[in-house]
């Protein structure tokens, strides 16, 4: 296809004055109303999702999560002999890397028992802080009766990162700001792992506006608040392998649930390919990496599950950033797939000399970019002259990718797109 650009003929003549810029008069300029500032932010915030969307950065915290408001509440709460004892946690990082900053800060003594499946930058972490750490337990669960059992031995206070009364109320004081620094806010859609921040945020919100709609956020792998709903109280819930690790707590507080259940509005449960585009959503048009479990709220609106807040002013509270690199980038591929942007397919091809040539020219000619391309010869019974060849491919969008799903559909016959099979 040819290039038409537009030209400029040589005995076309125009003046300085008509090469100005109209919108930049320095004869008359342009004081911009404050209007327009509040117009072109809330037509951008609504641009992608229809809803306006205010994001509540807890991942700017210092130690990467809104942790830090419950944990520095309790320590503060301790009692001098307390406080000289130390204290003690179970935590998959959050609240251990919490509880471990600001109890070196106050002077109190921490030890976290982390089971094995804790991410290494988490432990990591903690340690560099200052805490002891003890890595125990296959789960969160076994990590807790370990915690318990050193705390009734040592005489340690055990903090509960979810359910602890001192916990929860430093939890509301996210709801609090929230009022604070967004007016007029019809909704506030938080991520639920043990319901400690929902119970506070939900608490502090509904006492000064109950108006205010607040839902519950939760992944497929791990819905105990939902289960704990129905049953109407905690009820054990089998955990699955979730991005959102941090949401990942088979049975709800006690206090938690008693507090979040009188105020929250409605419960969502979330797939994990949105909880993953959620994030590759986050880190291309909010320049925020966050961790799984922070991007569940957004990820509910994503899915679709949440029209009914179209229009609305809706905040969301980003609650953690602690999310390894690798966790990251396997989280981007599949929010990348998640998007119709990475796709897979496998055609069957000539297996003499341009075949394979061809395939590629095809795939180039509309832009798509091949990310990796295996050869299989062993498996095809049909043809000896062939080749099946299994691609990934990145395209632009959704669009674009039905565009070369429709261009090699005309050139091969046996073609399959789609994810592989397991």
């Amino acid at each position: 296809m040819s290039e038409v650009l537009d030209t400029v003929d040589s005995g076309d003549s125009v003046t300085d004055e008509e090469l100005s810029d109209p919108f930049c008069d320095p004869n008359d300029p342009q004081v911009v109303p404050f209007q327009e500032v509040s117009a072109a932010a809330y037509k951008i915030k609504s641009a992608t999702t229809g809803i306006n969307i205010y994001f509540k950065r807890e991942f700017l915290q210092y130690t990467g999560s809104f942790k830090e408001r419950g944990a520095r509440y309790t320590l503060q709460m301790l009692s001098e002999e307390k406080k000289k004892l130390g204290v003690i946690a179970a935590s998959a990082g959050n609240h251990a890397q919490a509880l471990a900053y600001h109890g070196v800060d106050l002077g109190i003594p921490v030890t976290v028992v982390m089971p094995i499946i804790a991410p290494i930058m988490k432990v990591t972490n903690c340690k560099s802080y200052g805490a002891n750490v003890i890595v125990h337990g296959a789960d969160l669960g076994e990590a807790k009766t370990h915690a318990l059992k050193l705390a009734k031995i040592k005489g340690y206070t055990y903090i509960n990162g979810y359910d602890h009364p001192h916990i929860i109320a430093g939890q509301g004081t996210c709801g609090l700001e929230i009022l604070e620094q967004v007016s007029d806010v019809d909704a506030v859609v938080v991520p639920v792992g043990g319901a400690g921040l929902i119970a506070g945020i939900a608490l502090a919100i509904k006492s000064l506006n109950p108006s205010v709609t607040v839902i519950g956020v939760e992944s497929e792998r791990c819905a105990s608040f939902k289960a704990a709903l129905e049953a109407g109280k905690p009820v054990y819930t089998k955990v699955s392998s979730t991005i959102a690790d941090g949401l990942a707590v088979p049975v709800v507080g006690v206090n938690a649930f008693a507090t979040a259940s009188k105020y929250v509005d409605k419960t969502i449960v979330v797939s994990e390919e949105f909880i993953a585009l959620a994030i590759l959503r986050l880190v291309e048009q909010e320049k925020a990496v966050v961790e799984g479990a922070g991007a569940t709220g957004l990820a509910a609106i994503l899915e679709g599950k949440l029209d009914e807040l179209k229009g609305k002013r809706v905040v969301i509270p980003l609650c953690g950033g602690n999310i390894d690199t690798t966790v990251l980038g396997r989280c981007l591929e599949r929010g990348l797939a998640a998007d119709g942007r990475l796709i897979t397919f496998s055609v069957q091809v000539s297996d003499r000399a341009g075949g394979i040539a061809e395939l590629t020219r095809l795939i180039a000619s509309i832009g798509v970019s091949i990310k990796d391309i295996f050869h299989e010869r062993a498996w095809l019974k049909n043809d000896i002259y062939s080749v099946i060849n299994k691609c990934v491919v990145e395209t632009r969008d959704e669009d674009h990718a039905k565009q070369l799903e429709e261009l090699l559909k005309t050139h091969y016959s046996h073609i399959k797109f789609g994810p592989i099979q397991l």
